[in-house]
């Protein structure tokens, strides 16, 4: 029998693992750079997001509107002087900022806001892409694309060349959250639909998601739900979802993927920033799978408090992947926490994390963060596999790590449910 190897080199073939297989972050807010405006990057994009907005307007004592009518750069100024100079950066967000700029191999510690930006001014975008997707190790990036935004929209229509490291996704949130009010909108661009939801207007949604599905190569169909979303019901968001999105998501074996717990605008003088969260119904998602086995399913919710339920929902039903530690959750204490719960659940049936990332330079402290938690979480799972006697190898580490970063997604996207 082979000795066991000692926890120092189990600990080592792990981090090696994590730090050295690429990532295929599944879900994201980034373009490329021929998007045009559609693609964030640079420092002040980092320090003015929206994390950092809220964060600085509960400091800086002034008006609202008086923040929205500065420039980015006086809004740059007013953060970086609020969060960085006056007070110790040690949020979350702050932390990011300073975790990009040391990657990045600036002199962190000058905290001088200026010469950054001088670091970035000598970018190229084409140039800042590669650099950014090198460092954080990441080879593809699963973007967002919302038809029904009229710059994004514009752009696809002239047919744009995509960077073959980025995946579209077709996000369709206003049909099931803005009925009727989006039936104007369809109507203007060429599909004949009546706000009763009747068997045409049914068919003419099918034909809006084949188009767009078409035009964009899409990977999956994509909604954010509200916490208030219940399954079945007699809403339109229902009988849009039985009627149009899953019929089409099974002819294309696609996934339909709901993110759902965000309250929109509880703070509408904070815009973007003015979102919060709150406990859905896990139960509305159980039946989803239920009543449709022959559809996948991707899932996160925004709620701690739905963490557990999710995580049991994913071991019933196997046309689910439950991933991420989405928005609110992408904290480091709660990511070592859902992931060691995900992982005494559901085993290596699950993907733990997506960046969200809406600024590309995010990427590096999102993944450089959630990869020294994800490390020492298998860390501890290895080392009490191996207590009761199980002999670990350094190809079922870098097998299990595979799959995490890439793996499970990838044949998940190729699966037909039967």
């Amino acid at each position: 029998m082979a000795e066991a190897p000692a926890v120092s080199q189990v600990n080592q073939w792990i981090d090696d693992a994590v730090q050295s297989t690429p990532i295929v972050d599944l879900h994201t807010h980034l373009y490329p750079p021929n998007f045009g405006p559609l693609m964030l990057w640079g420092i002040d994009e980092l320090v003015t997001y929206h994390y950092l907005i809220a964060e600085t307007l509960r400091i800086a004592t002034i008006p609202y509107e008086q923040y929205w009518a500065m420039t980015q750069k006086q809004q740059a100024e007013l953060i970086w002087k609020t969060l960085f100079v006056e007070h110790a950066p040690i949020s979350e967000a702050c932390r990011g900022v300073l975790t990009v700029l040391q990657r990045l191999g600036l002199d962190v510690a000058s905290a001088n806001l200026n010469q950054f930006r001088d670091f970035f001014h000598s970018q190229t975008s084409e140039q800042y892409l590669d650099k950014v997707m090198k460092l954080a190790n990441v080879r593809t990036l699963v973007m967002t694309n919302d038809p029904f935004e009229s710059v994004e929209r514009e752009i696809w229509l002239n047919n744009p060349r995509v960077d073959p490291r980025f995946k579209a996704v077709l996000r369709i949130d206003p049909l099931l959250v803005g009925w009727p009010r989006v039936a104007d909108v369809l109507t203007d661009h060429g599909y004949k639909v009546s706000t009763d939801l009747g068997a045409n207007t049914m068919k003419e949604i099918r034909r809006f998601l084949s188009d767009w599905l078409d035009r964009m190569k899409g990977i999956y169909i994509a909604c954010s739900l509200p916490p208030s979303w219940r399954y079945p019901d007699d809403s339109p968001a229902t009988k849009v979802i039985n009627e149009a999105i899953l019929p089409i998501a099974r002819e294309r074996n696609l996934p339909f993927a709901t993110m759902i717990g965000v309250n929109k605008l509880v703070n509408p003088s904070l815009r973007l920033a003015g979102d919060s969260v709150a406990k859905a119904d896990a139960r509305s998602f159980e039946r989803l799978c239920a009543q449709n086995p022959k559809n996948k399913f991707l899932v996160t919710m925004l709620s701690r408090e739905n963490q557990h339920e999710l995580a049991v929902a994913s071991r019933k039903f196997r046309n689910m992947l439950l991933f991420g530690c989405w928005w609110f959750m992408n904290n480091p204490i709660l990511i070592n926490e859902i992931t060691r719960m995900r992982m005494e659940l559901l085993g290596t049936s699950f993907v733990p994390q997506h960046s969200d990332a809406r600024i590309l330079d995010q990427i590096i402290y999102k993944w450089d963060h959630s990869r020294a938690i994800i490390a020492q979480v298998l860390k501890d799972k290895f080392q009490d596999i191996a207590s009761a006697g199980w002999a670990i190898t350094r190809q079922q580490v870098q097998t299990t790590v595979s799959d995490y970063f890439a793996g499970n997604f990838e044949r998940f996207l190729q699966w037909t449910p039967n």
